[in-house]
């Protein structure tokens, strides 16, 4: 039986073998289909990387001799033989999955040196320095990915040679010292690693690439694909390439750049160079490099060749790219041409450029953002009656504010926010290592690396502010403090970045939330959404300052209004205490006879703010006992009054009574105890006063000419009878107060889906109920029998961690368990009540991939919180096109 074609030679592909060859080996592949300036060099398929875990990490068969051959085809087609000591052919043996994921995985330069290899590179090149800083590097990068030994080991005798010395910068150092430093580096792979520095070139190659393909698996990769919900199945691609050298010199260079601005958008060539340096010197931003305009003056016609290919690569990919390039002796070589990643706001405005530039359609333009991504939009920023010295200032690598306490490491980042303390992880520079402390901290702080480092890219990415490149920023790792500008902080002080300036302030700054009305570009995308989508986008809002926030944004009606909250005031709340300790029908309805005039003043303002929107009003849902005390603080008062007052006192006795009437509320399992519907079938006059309230608001405002829209929402039916009971009684009030204002108004009583039970007799239910909305917490909660903080606190995120669970399904809506349940309610609810009226109102309303299962649905609109609402309208179009599923 053959084997699968496992390489690709780049003229063999073309960029729209993502899947096979990986993001970087499709843009070779298309770039040298292109005739632009690429070296030589070949692919191993995604498909390799796959068979390499099944077989237990070992090459799948056949693999070795197309490897073998490819190589010797390579040294044909260069005039160079691999391991050849006079005339060696080197190679970069770098990662590549289908979608870009920066530094996740692993990368190693300067392949095939070896102790005889460099001596012929030197002759050859004349130029000794550049072959023993190329061995450095070879040794540094192949020990760290392969062997791994710590690259700190490395850099310090680096370090301590720079200082030896009085130089400042590695190519401040001869060709003597790197030569010193090798054999050193030996050494410590020795120490180390308990073996030799490989020799073998073919070794070399053989384990670059079974490390590359292992990084696919690495716990950074991971946690970054499980941040950004991107397939553990894919593998990654392993590009074997024709290694050209930016350090050779002052004609020579590296660089990073952006065919547009990542962060604002803006169409103008973005990116850094680093004069004799390679590749990884600007990645892992190990010097702060020049902006690439500044190879304008130095190398202007590589600049103009450069500008030339980055306009026709994104011209022919009608995107913005990402570019990777090197230029060896004044000639350039194209790296890569990538998508490039970019802030939210970028992604927005370059989609409406492109649209007027007639490169792309806005059908083409709203599949193209991020719905997930548009939180961005909604960042903290530093509260503008702030008064504060900046103490240091870098680079804007990512935009929005955070305030935190200094953290060092990213495992302290992690088991910081655990023990609930926000952080900022400051570092020299990011590695891939530091991917779980930069997800768990508010913010980066950088002391090098520029724009495209990889804290700015990653920071990016996730939405997190991040300062690059702070020059000012000195670190003691090993004493956990820091210098700025000759202010010393320690572990836990307080530090405010801002990655929209780059500054860096000393203290905790009050920071203020992302801005009060949509911008005009943003409206204008969203604009583009809504053409298209075909669910309504509503809101969950409990005030009517939320409710106009909803609005603003772009919520077509309110799916959720918690009428509880509103109980918790504390002009209210000894009310509804008074109530819940009432003995009798009538003790209890004159408290509510007092809460109703409050329950109708939230109920204008919400219907006010919404008019000529419906909004769906949720009666009383959580059990009575949350609006008391804790049964454990009225044990201690009452001890201690019981103590220091006596039993006679009016103090002791109040107490008692409340004590009392606690331990008589007290459930085993409140969760699923008297709560929603149980409580108005128990205790009538509480659903009746809201109904009421509810009703007379709506009158007020009818008089005064506004268009309100009630809908009433039954929390928590299972059987039919619950649904009919409060159905009817709430009817029987509304009727009544419509009667009495002697008015007409359009109104729906439904139910909210939060039982399993529910969805499966949801034709049951809808011969009575007119509208149904899917409360997802709750019904998530009872489908897999977890309690959601408890489950979230302990064991989900070792159930995702064991991959156990593939998302925490509180964040995500499990589509095979508790959607099929949906599906279920909504094929019965739509048989006995065509018109029925069916949307979502649970937190996955406003989760992208949520939204889209809700549209395959059929339901008539998902309901969110306020600032998820421009999620939810994107992602809504995005369903509608079939670009999200």
């Amino acid at each position: 039986m053959n084997a699968p074609k496992y390489v690709y030679f780049f003229e063999e592909g073309d960029g729209s073998m993502k899947e096979l060859l990986g993001g970087k080996g499709a843009g070779l592949a298309e770039m040298t289909r292109a005739g632009l300036p690429v070296p030589e060099g070949f692919i191993i398929t995604t498909q390799a990387c796959l068979r390499f875990y099944d077989a237990q990490r070992r090459f799948p068969e056949g693999l070795d001799e197309q490897l073998a051959q490819a190589m010797r085809d390579l040294e044909g087609r260069i005039g160079k033989r691999f391991g050849d000591p006079s005339d060696p052919l080197l190679v970069s043996v770098r990662s590549g999955a289908r979608v870009s994921m920066p530094g996740m995985m692993d990368t190693i330069l300067n392949l095939g040196l070896n102790d005889a290899t460099v001596a012929g590179l030197a002759t050859l090149t004349n130029n000794e320095r550049f072959a023993w800083d190329a061995y450095r590097r070879f040794i540094t990068m192949f020990s760290s990915v392969v062997l791994d030994v710590d690259k700190e080991h490395f850099e310090e005798l680096i370090e301590e040679r720079k200082r030896e010395l009085g130089v400042k910068n590695d190519p401040e150092l001869d060709a003597d010292s790197w030569k010193a430093l090798v054999e050193r580096f030996k050494s410590v792979v020795r120490e180390q690693a308990k073996r030799e520095f490989p020799q073998d070139v073919g070794e070399q190659l053989h384990l670059a690439i079974q490390a590359v393909f292992d990084s696919w698996n690495s716990k950074r990769a991971i946690d970054y694909r499980r941040f950004n919900k991107i397939s553990d199945d894919w593998g990654t691609a392993v590009s074997v390439v024709q290694m050209v050298f930016g350090n050779m010199g002052d004609d020579s260079g590296t660089g990073v750049a952006f065919t547009r601005d990542p962060n604002t958008g803006e169409n103008v060539l973005f990116g850094e160079y680093l004069v004799n340096a390679q590749g990884e010197d600007v990645v892992a931003g190990i010097r702060t490099p020049q902006k690439i305009a500044d190879l304008e003056r130095s190398q202007p016609a590589i600049y103009k060749q450069f500008q030339e290919i980055a306009h026709r690569l994104e011209r022919h990919y009608r995107e913005m790219q990402d570019l990777e390039f090197t230029v060896e002796r004044g000639k350039l070589f194209m790296l890569q041409t990538r998508t490039g990643k970019r802030s939210a706001e970028a992604a927005v405005k370059i989609a409406i450029d492109l649209v007027n530039e007639g490169l792309i359609d806005k059908k083409t333009a709203v599949g193209r953002v991020s719905a997930q991504s548009l939180d961005q939009l909604f960042h903290a920023k530093i509260d503008t009656n702030e008064h504060f010295d900046v103490a240091a200032h870098g680079l804007n690598a990512s935009p929005g504010a955070a305030a935190g306490q200094i953290v060092f490491t990213a495992d302290d980042a992690v088991a910081w926010k655990e023990a609930g303390k926000p952080t900022i992880l400051v570092r020299v520079e990011t590695t891939p290592d530091d991917v779980h402390g930069m997800i768990a901290a508010r913010g980066v702080l950088t002391a090098k690396g520029g724009a495209t480092s990889h804290a700015a890219v990653v920071a990016r990415g996730m939405g997190k502010p991040c300062v690059a490149g702070c020059d000012a920023l000195q670190i003691d790792r090993r004493n956990k403090t820091l210098s700025l500008n000759g202010s010393t902080l320690h572990e836990g002080d307080w530090l405010t970045i801002d990655g929209t300036t780059g500054n860096v302030v000393v203290g905790q700054l009050q920071l203020i939330d992302a801005p009060t009305a949509l911008p005009a570009w943003l409206s204008t995308f969203l604009s583009w959404a809504d053409e298209v989508r075909r669910m309504q986008v509503w809101a969950n809002a409990d005030t009517p300052e939320d409710a106009r926030k909803a609005r603003e944004l772009g919520a077509q009606g309110i799916g959720l209004c918690r009428t509880e909250h509103m109980f918790m005031q504390q002009d209210r709340l000894p009310i509804v205490q008074q109530m819940i300790l009432a003995n009798t029908p009538d003790a209890r309805a004159q408290a509510l006879t007092k809460l109703l005039p409050f329950q109708r003043e939230d109920f204008v303002g919400i219907l006010e703010a919404m008019a000529g929107y419906p909004v769906t009003i949720r009666l009383l849902d959580p059990p009575l006992h949350e609006f008391l005390p804790s049964l454990e603080e009225l044990l201690v008062e009452t001890t201690e009054l019981r103590l220091t007052k006596g039993v006679e006192s009016p103090e002791y006795l109040a107490k008692e009574t409340m004590l009392k009437r606690v331990q008589q509320l007290h459930e085993q399992n409140p969760m699923l105890g008297l709560r929603v519907c149980r409580l108005g079938i128990l205790y009538p006059e509480i659903y009746a006063m809201q109904v009421r309230a509810i009703f007379e608001a709506a009158c007020e405002l009818k008089k005064r000419g506004v268009d309100a829209r009630p809908e009433v929402m039954i929390p928590g039916v299972g059987p039919a009878e619950e649904m009919r009971a409060t159905h009817d009684a709430a009817k029987a009030v509304a009727d009544e107060v419509l009667a009495h204002h002697e008015t007409t108004l359009a109104y729906h009583i439904g139910t909210m889906i939060e039982l399993p039970r529910a969805c499966v007799v949801a034709d049951d239910l809808a011969r009575t109920a007119q509208f149904f909305s899917f409360g997802t917490n709750d019904l998530t909660q009872t489908t897999y029998g977890y309690s959601r903080d408890d489950a979230e606190a302990t064991f989900i995120p070792v159930y995702l961690d064991k991959k156990i669970l593939k998302d925490d399904p509180f964040q995500v809506l499990d589509r095979r368990g508790v959607g099929s349940l949906m599906r279920e309610a909504v094929k019965l609810g739509r048989e006995a009540r065509p018109d029925i009226k069916i949307g979502i109102c649970g937190e996955h309303g406003g989760e992208p991939s949520s939204v889209a299962f809700c549209d395959s649905l059929g339901l008539d609109y998902v309901s969110c919180s306020p600032y998820r609402v421009p999620i939810a309208r994107l992602a809504a179009a995005q369903a509608t096109l079939g670009a999200l599923k």
